[in-house]
């Protein structure tokens, strides 16, 4: 053997050991996860909003029960964007996932923009937090959340202890004005203060809404913080009434909020809010809010992947149409007690 050839050898057997180095490491930190079987993709309105983060621990906490299941996250980066939920709907379609688990935006545009492409891709889809409209049901198999005209009279019912004149002016603050449950939140507090769920308060029934009013912010904080400070510095503002967290889900909302804190507690203002998320809580607990009446995403997340693993594994259909979840009520005596966020 010539010496070339024996250091040829050495070098040979030294890649192969490099090599098997790299895999035996690469297996060694893989996540049982990665060889799933199955993946799923969680789309919330939008990405970076901690409710929709929630869902996602539910999802990947169910994965760490079926080995074979893996989750994967997504949404619209800044705001509620029904386009965008569509295109990244798609995308997941594309890369051919097992299952969606989507909270609508816009019924009409989530269908026909991609729901209609997953059917027949044969992906199938649950709907969490906002269902799709009857007439389009037929492009999911379940829904899992809040019964959300009842989640708006809840916040109708709280509005009722801090009237203090008749008619009562109210200013409702939404999100986009298609998304289906938030207008059936909106719907709920009507129903609540009026006995009518369509029409705007009109004075008839000592409520009132102000003539701006719904706000819409399309789930833009900057936005919704700044609706809510204009209302507040009216001379005799309305009973502000949030139907998802909006203002308080900006960074700079306890800042903002601050000077009016005194105002809070001598009830001269009312903040009635939906959704407690520990930045809302903290708020809550600081005297800037009057009261949260809170969902539980952790479970939307966790219920709507079992159903759906059910059904593309061992092809169970759900036995409901709509799984409701309960919700809950925190005050600023209670606000570090009423409820556990994961």
């Amino acid at each position: 053997m010539t010496y070339h050839k024996l250091v040829k050898d050495l070098e040979l057997v030294t890649d192969v050991k490099r090599i098997s180095y790299c895999l035996v490491v690469g297996l060694i930190f893989l996540s049982p996860n990665t060889l799933a079987q199955y993946t799923f993709a969680l789309i919330g309105k939008t990405k970076n909003d901690s409710f929709y983060q929630q869902a996602f621990a539910g999802c990947k906490d169910f994965t760490r029960i079926q080995s074979d299941l893996t989750c994967v996250y997504d949404g619209a980066d800044d705001y509620q964007d029904v386009r965008t939920q569509v295109l990244i709907a798609k995308e997941y379609i594309d890369k051919g996932v097992d299952g969606l688990l989507i909270s609508t935006t816009d019924s009409k545009h989530l269908v026909s923009g991609a729901l209609k492409y997953a059917k027949k891709k044969g992906i199938p889809v649950i709907t969490f937090d906002s269902d799709l409209l009857k007439k389009e049901r037929d492009y999911r198999l379940a829904y899992v959340g809040t019964n959300n005209f009842d989640f708006g009279v809840a916040l109708g019912e709280a509005a009722k202890q801090y009237k203090k004149q008749t008619p009562q002016p109210i200013c409702i603050q939404s999100g986009h004005y298609t998304t289906p449950n938030l207008n059936k939140r909106i719907e709920g507090v009507r129903f609540a203060l009026s006995g009518n769920a369509k029409k705007k308060l009109d004075g008839t029934s000592g409520w009132i809404e102000y003539d701006r009013c719904p706000l819409y912010t399309l789930g833009k904080r900057d936005e919704a913080l700044n609706q809510l400070l204009t209302i507040l510095s009216y001379d005799n503002p309305p009973l502000f009434i949030a139907v998802a967290g909006f203002a308080q889900f900006n960074a700079n909302y306890v800042t903002s909020l601050t000077p009016n804190k005194k105002r809070l507690s001598k009830q001269e203002v009312s903040i009635i809010s939906a959704d407690t998320e520990n930045v809302q809580l903290r708020a809550l607990g600081f005297g800037l809010s009057t009261i949260n009446i809170g969902q539980k995403p952790y479970q939307m997340g966790k219920k709507s992947t079992e159903l759906l693993y059910d059904y593309v594994k061992f092809k169970t259909k759900p036995k409901q149409s709509a799984y409701y979840l309960d919700f809950h009520y925190c005050n600023q005596g209670n606000a570090t007690t009423c409820t556990s966020n994961r």
